[in-house]
């Protein structure tokens, strides 16, 4: 996916493919800083330093899908948290799109993954920049496609291992037209109860007991409770003894 593609895109949107990089999210970096109009998507053929959650190394081998998509100025700052959502349902409604047969179990896994019968097949990693005055947002999205890692923290999962055979070619253009329809349904966060809405109703767990493990001075602290959903700022609501509540910002969960 190298080089000028001719990816049919939705109307606004461009793509560049890219070999080997640092990062995609990088490159949308380099990008913005030149004062691009933003709506672009970025691809790679592999990433040197790829880069998850909570600064965790992402395996980047060729193969799997690393993308990432610049906006500029895609809403109010307080609402920019969401399209990690945003981002998450557009993921799943492109898995949903693909999966002919419908055998598939999609959900969705709080803060950003999307599983794949339980196994992890996706991430995202948001970052959002202020440069020469304006507000950049990019949404750094990694599909496993051809493979996934084994020895990981949550089980994961590729496309080619639940039995979906499908190019990066065709999976970018379902993605992109999937993210253009989540992006004008959040509307500049105007549409943010209904993406809060979507996600709910699309995450695993809702009502169940999970563990959370959490950073904290002393290293991790670990909570249990049962898993209530998420608030208005995309929080995690967890429900404890006695109707006790904590929202969340930072955490990995696992499910009993």
């Amino acid at each position: 996916m190298s080089g000028n593609s001719g990816i049919l895109l939705p109307e606004g949107f461009r793509h560049e493919a890219l070999g080997e990089v640092q990062s995609t999210n990088l490159e949308c970096l380099e990008k913005a800083r030149q004062g691009d109009p933003g709506n672009l998507w970025i691809t790679a053929e592999r990433q040197s330093t790829g880069k998850g959650s909570r600064g965790r190394g992402w395996v980047s081998e060729e193969g799997n899908l690393y993308a990432s998509l610049l906006l500029r100025e895609p809403g109010p700052v307080g609402g920019l948290h969401m399209l990690t959502f945003v981002a998450s349902l557009a993921i799943r409604d492109c898995l949903v799109a693909l999966n002919g047969a419908g055998l598939l179990q999609v959900t969705l896994k709080w803060p950003n993954d999307v599983l794949v019968n339980g196994g992890k097949i996706a991430g995202i990693l948001l970052e959002s920049h202020v440069l020469d005055g304006s507000r950049y947002v990019i949404i750094g999205i990694g599909i496993n496609v051809a493979h996934h890692p084994e020895k990981t923290l949550h089980p994961a999962t590729s496309l080619r291992n639940v039995g979906i055979d499908v190019s990066l070619e065709e999976l970018l253009q379902h993605l992109a037209r999937a993210m253009a329809a989540r992006l004008e349904q959040w509307n500049g966060g105007q549409g943010m109860a209904q993406t809060r809405s979507d996600w709910l109703a699309a995450a695993r767990g809702i009502g169940e007991m999970i563990e959370i493990r959490m950073p904290s001075s002393g290293g991790e602290k670990v909570l249990t409770g049962r898993f209530e959903g998420i608030d208005e700022n995309g929080l995690l609501i967890l429900g404890g003894a006695g109707g006790k509540r904590e929202h969340i910002s930072v955490a990995d969960i696992f499910f009993a």
